[in-house]
């Protein structure tokens, strides 16, 4: 086998590795994400009294849909386009768990007033941020 052929395979290879369509959802969610973090200090300041405070809860809530909804589309789209990709597939099915995992803490949080629940909500909110990042950042420069 020729240099040549071992180059042109290799960006065959590549080529097949990536999809646009799993790019552009999980950019999506991991921008949906960044916004909660946004959200959540708009109503966090002033320990949750400051004006308005209710009507950013609300947004961070329905925010965190929208994420949930994105990370579950990114995971279909993961085991249907990306077969291969066992590792874009894993960590975007991790990615829908934890944030179904977050949404149902923000709900004890909010709802039934389980203030303490903070102390897991926000340091998992992290692990999350970091998780979305590596997706799309393991997608474009991941296995080749």
């Amino acid at each position: 086998m020729t240099s040549t052929t071992r180059t042109s395979d290799a960006a065959t290879t590549r080529r097949r590795a990536r999809n646009p369509l799993y790019n552009a959802v999980i950019g999506l969610t991991a921008l949906a994400v960044l916004l909660q973090g946004l959200w959540a200090g708009l109503f966090l300041r002033d320990d949750g009294q400051a004006p308005g405070a209710e009507g950013w809860v609300d947004v961070h809530a329905r925010g965190g849909d929208i994420a949930i909804l994105l990370a579950a589309v990114a995971t279909v789209v993961a085991f249907w386009k990306l077969r291969g990709r066992r590792d874009l597939g894993a960590g975007s099915a991790v990615l829908t768990v934890l944030l179904v995992l977050e949404a149902y803490l923000g709900g004890l949080i909010r709802d039934d007033h389980v203030g303490s629940l903070t102390a897991v909500h926000v340091p998992l909110a992290m692990a999350i941020m970091g998780l979305v990042i590596w997706l799309p950042v393991r997608a474009t420069h991941g296995r080749e």
